[in-house]
């Protein structure tokens, strides 16, 4: 039976969300939380890659979801070569402070995006087969920033290597440029367990000089272009156990109104998703 694809967004509380998504009155963590549960069953937290969160944060994380509710969680910076060579006491602070998250039941995998510098080579592969015991039994997805990993001949034996030790590919969706920190749009399952991550397709912003994320991720995607990852999603949902797909598009409410865009099509298709719902803000009331 083929999977679900299970929509959501990479962070519940980003800027962009809280002055353009959240309707007025939605204003505390705990009801922006809510309220973002009601449209979505899945998230990635994408906070601790810059900061390590106390453990009473994670814990109210799951506390405030409902029993279904899933999260995928960046891992650290420290961790993806974006702050020196990753070590075992790295993972070991990252895997303390989202422990009540996990205890929880609630999360399932770690979002390995590494740096640009991480380039295809014996070493940097012998680093990756470090990853699925230093997170099991969490599920490492690893995203690539250096295409060549993926260059068309390198890609079968890429992700070969990776279902080999038990690593999730994560299939993105990203502007087609020359830069080297852009892999191609290839939809792959190397693990029961798969992630594709839209990032939009602002070629203009994407390698902008002192820009923040949201200028790099500056994209509403259209109809037309999630139209091109509905055959692809079909083929992984027949290809995996769990499929998610979240937008990182977050300039303003982009990434939401994008998932709802796409859960229209997949919809249309016949393939099955939750996520994604159109769902009108609920009456505020005092009580």
């Amino acid at each position: 039976m083929p999977a679900t694809v299970r929509l959501g967004t990479c962070s519940f509380a980003d800027e962009g969300l809280l002055k353009a998504w959240y309707p007025k009155g939605v204003s505390t963590a705990a009801a922006r939380l809510r309220y973002y549960a009601e449209r979505f069953d899945v998230v990635e937290v994408d906070s601790p890659f810059y900061a390590l969160p106390d453990p009473d944060v994670t814990r109210r994380w799951a506390e405030r979801t409902p029993d279904h509710f899933t999260f995928h969680v960046k891992a650290a910076a420290s961790m993806t070569f974006h702050e020196g060579e990753p070590s075992d006491q790295a993972f070991h602070e990252f895997r303390a402070s989202i422990e009540p998250l996990e205890l929880s039941g609630k999360l399932r995998g770690i979002l390995m995006q590494y740096h640009p510098r991480f380039v295809k080579s014996p070493e940097a592969k012998e680093e990756l087969t470090r990853i699925r015991d230093r997170l099991d039994p969490l599920v490492p997805f690893v995203e690539f920033r250096h295409r060549s990993w993926m260059d068309f001949d390198e890609r079968s034996d890429t992700l070969g290597f990776l279902e080999e030790h038990g690593l999730s590919y994560v299939s993105v969706d990203a502007p087609l440029t020359r830069a080297t920190n852009v892999a191609p749009r290839v939809a792959a399952a190397t693990h029961p367990v798969v992630l594709i991550r839209f990032h939009g397709r602002n070629w203009k912003t994407w390698n902008i000089r002192g820009g923040t994320a949201a200028d790099r991720f500056d994209w509403l995607y259209n109809g037309e272009e999630l139209a091109e990852w509905v055959a692809p999603t079909r083929r992984l949902t027949e290809q995996a156990d769990e499929v998610y797909a979240l937008f990182n598009n977050n300039k303003d409410d982009f990434a939401p109104r994008s998932a709802v865009i796409f859960r229209g099509l997949l919809d249309e298709a016949g393939i099955a998703a939750t996520g994604g719902l159109d769902l009108p803000p609920a009456e505020m009331t005092l009580f």
